[in-house]
């Protein structure tokens, strides 16, 4: 057997042990330490568009947990709607049920992948006239492709729907030059072990109000108030990143934009290989507005193909022990929300049964992608 070629398998940059070394030298292994408060300064600095600009970010044990403290920010509690994108990782949409709020999901648009502007508007109009006015948007930059950010956020500025940006799969991407990350009222981004960069486990929060900031800590830190006994005035979590994590994360950070020019040099290659098969295209920025990290490359056939699909192509690249995957389930597809209300057409549904991510990680070596190259090659003869 072949050895196996991953969909997006971590990849070190070399320095992260020195950060690990330095915390266990100086015996900092808890949920505070130097590596936390330096990844966050290292996080901010990357997204800062001046170097002035004020960027908070709170490092949190998780992309999920940035989520569940931002909906908690931002005032959602049991009983309320959240909107949010239908095609995307269930971590988007679980935080709103451990609120007892109410997911209301919206299709996606065929140029991004993501939220469309014109269901967000049917969806919003239709709640309020339900008189339930959402209490926040989940916007997802899906694959690290951001979403039509002007159009989104001229409609939830126009109806005054604070906009939550589900940045978990594009740190590195950019919209008119603003990094993802920045762009909405609260942010979040993921370090899971197959992200763009990664920290083992974690994720952080994002934000330009240092307030916020303040309270996703105190929140994220078991709500302890300020006294030398323990004492709680409301609910905690245990939610903030290891000190030894962020130290991985404090390497990771150093080598972020080769990552992210690896995993576009990934994209280009599948597009090379595509352009001699008519029947699948692969998914790229729709215009200059437009700069993705690429996280994964979607490769989509087309409806009318009867001799190929995404799944035939996935069982045979399956066989030569090369992953790949089916793009995200819709949520309204989910059994776990069959209940929850949705806007749209079945352009997610379409998506995910002609849709496949093909392995994106930036340390594929020339090897790997003869490999690759052959198997869909022999796939389509």
């Amino acid at each position: 057997m072949k050895p196996k070629i991953w969909l997006s398998s971590p990849h070190m940059g070399g320095n992260e042990q020195k950060y690990i070394h330095e915390a266990f030298k100086e015996n900092w292994i808890a949920p505070l330490g130097p590596n936390v408060s330096g990844l966050e300064e290292d996080i901010s600095k990357y997204l800062r568009q001046d170097g002035k600009e004020n960027i908070e970010v709170a490092a949190l044990s998780s992309g999920t947990t940035a989520l569940h403290l931002a909906l908690i920010l931002l005032g959602v509690k049991g009983g309320d709607e959240v909107l949010c994108q239908s095609m995307t990782f269930a971590a988007s949409a679980n935080p709103i049920a451990y609120l007892g709020a109410t997911p209301v999901f919206v299709d996606s648009e065929e140029d991004t992948l993501n939220l469309s502007p014109k269901f967000l508007k049917d969806a919003i109009r239709d709640r309020i006239s339900k008189g339930k006015k959402p209490k926040a948007i989940i916007a997802v930059h899906l694959y690290g492709m951001p979403y039509k950010v002007d159009e989104i956020h001229e409609i939830a500025a126009h109806y005054e729907i604070p906009v939550i940006e589900d940045s978990a799969e594009a740190l590195g991407s950019s919209y008119k030059g603003i990094k993802c990350g920045t762009l909405g009222e609260i942010s979040i981004l993921s370090f899971n072990g197959n992200k763009i960069i990664t920290t083992s486990g974690g994720g952080a929060l994002v934000t330009k109000d240092e307030n916020l900031k303040k309270k996703a800590v105190f929140l994220a830190t078991q709500a302890r108030d300020e006294a030398p006994h323990y004492q709680h005035s409301q609910i905690g979590y245990n939610y903030r990143m290891s000190n030894i994590c962020a130290g991985i994360g404090r390497g990771q950070m150093e080598v972020l934009d080769q990552r992210v020019q690896a995993r576009r040099e990934m994209n280009t290659f599948y597009r090379k290989i595509f352009n001699d098969f008519e029947v699948a295209t692969v998914h790229n920025e729709p215009d200059n507005d437009y700069f993705c990290n690429h996280w994964l490359t979607v490769v989509s056939f087309k409806d009318h193909s009867a001799n190929y699909s995404a799944e035939g192509l996935r069982r045979h690249m399956e066989k030569e022990n090369i992953e790949s995957r089916p793009l995200w389930k819709p949520m309204h597809m989910q059994p776990v929300f069959s209940d929850a209300p949705y806007y749209g057409g079945t352009t997610a549904e379409r998506l995910f049964q002609n849709g496949l991510c093909l392995p994106s990680g930036s340390n594929l070596s020339e090897e790997d992608k003869e490999r690759i190259l052959k198997s869909i090659q022999q796939y389509f003869k």
